[in-house]
């Protein structure tokens, strides 16, 4: 199973992005947990400057865009 981890401190884009994250994880049938990661010193160490991104099992795919929940699938299965 794969972590989906969306990185942000809670702006109204990074829970989009968060929301999209859950509905591509339910409507594509991902095997994947979505996990919050909202401290900025445990975002830095992901080397990411703007917000959101979005990591899979600790890679940083995205950031500083808000994907839709196919774009998200995309990156999950790659």
């Amino acid at each position: 199973m794969k972590t989906i981890q969306i990185l942000g401190t809670g702006c109204p884009k990074c829970r989009q992005l968060f929301a999209n994250a859950e509905e591509a994880v339910r409507t594509l049938g991902l095997e994947a947990e979505v996990a919050k990661v909202e401290r900025l010193p445990d975002i830095v160490k992901f080397g990411v400057m703007v917000t959101p991104a979005l990591a899979v099992d600790g890679v940083v795919k995205s950031a500083g865009k808000v994907l839709d929940a196919s774009e998200i699938g995309e990156l999950v299965n790659a």
